[in-house]
């Protein structure tokens, strides 16, 4: 039983549009490439009374994972939602999002929660509802910064595939893709990796990889391994200058000629690197074709790896 409730009301001033807003708000599985400290977001069913969502996130620098249920009131630009919070096991959080309009181009963005505090764990409560209020400010203030690019996000925002079919065993092509510790040994572009798994199947990976300017970067991802279901979401949360966001989908597609193993990139570029990192003169145009094709050509390269270990692993055993 619960002693009390604590609410939490925080409120931003947006310049763009309150469509504009609440869209972002409504579209949750573009969350990663967007927002900082969105690891993954995938919505699990969907129906008319409204949609569940898993949620992977880092409020504090630790992967934790969520399930979210929320309706979505697109005339009152209005998002509710219920989530259980996994520090507080069986506390349930109520949460309102909700969007006013100031006038064409302004609008006020509104985030209200609601949790009981459990009796007998007030100081465990305490320093997770301290944690909990500074993520509902990081929350709005991402969605306040995204919102002000919009009449630009079209230029900034790109999304492309890489693919190759494989005649070989699926276990085999993922397993390559999921030791990522040994690329540098095996991939021409990779330099380093230092990989850590203290979770199952949850990887963070350090990369020291070959760039665009032709020097080294540093990046650092998360990677969320799903086996089953051969797939590996990976979310850059430490990426090179020329970048904002940037989350991966390596996904195994069995079909009836083999198989087929796709690389998905989403990217966010920043503008403000574009001149620094390319040169002066250089436009968003020029960036986009220089992240999409070093993005594709370093795909292309693993892809084609993992095929060729995949098949001769079938050649010899043949």
């Amino acid at each position: 039983m619960s002693s009390r409730a604590h609410s939490a009301e925080h409120a931003v001033p947006v310049a763009a549009p309150a469509g504009v807003v609440y869209g972002l708000l409504a579209d949750a599985v573009r969350w990663p490439v967007l927002l900082p400290s969105y690891v993954h977001v995938e919505r699990v069913d969907r129906d008319v009374s409204g949609e569940l969502l898993h949620v992977w996130d880092l409020p504090d620098g630790r992967v934790r994972r969520r399930r979210v249920r929320r309706v979505l009131y697109p005339e009152d630009r209005t998002v509710e939602s219920q989530e259980t919070d996994p520090a507080l096991p069986g506390v349930l959080t109520r949460g309102t999002w909700s969007v006013a309009l100031v006038d064409d181009g302004r609008c006020v963005l509104t985030l209200r929660r609601q949790r009981p505090t459990p009796v007998g764990r007030e100081p465990q409560f305490v320093a997770v509802q301290e944690a909990f209020e500074a993520q509902l400010r990081a929350d709005l203030a991402q969605i306040r910064d995204v919102a002000e690019t919009w009449d630009r996000l079209d230029e900034v925002l790109l999304a492309f595939e890489e693919s190759v079919r494989v005649s070989g065993a699926a276990e085999l092509v993922y397993d390559f893709l999921y030791r990522i510790e040994d690329w540098a040994d095996l991939i021409s572009h990779v330099e380093r990796t230092a990989v850590t798994e203290d979770l199952p199947g949850v990887q963070v990976a350090d990369v020291d990889s070959c760039w665009i300017d032709g020097g080294t970067v540093t990046s650092r991802a998360v990677r969320l391994c799903f086996p089953a279901a051969g797939r590996i979401v990976h979310k850059e949360v430490v990426l090179p200058e020329l970048l904002a966001g940037h989350t991966v989908e390596w996904s195994l597609v069995p079909d009836p000629s083999g198989l087929r193993v796709l690389c998905a990139h989403s990217v966010m570029l920043r503008e403000a690197a574009v001149g620094p990192v390319l040169g002066p003169g250089a436009t968003t145009a020029d960036a986009r074709h220089e992240v999409r094709a070093w993005l594709g050509r370093a795909s292309a390269e693993a892809l084609a790896l993992a095929k060729w270990r995949a098949e001769s692993a079938l050649r010899h055993v043949g």
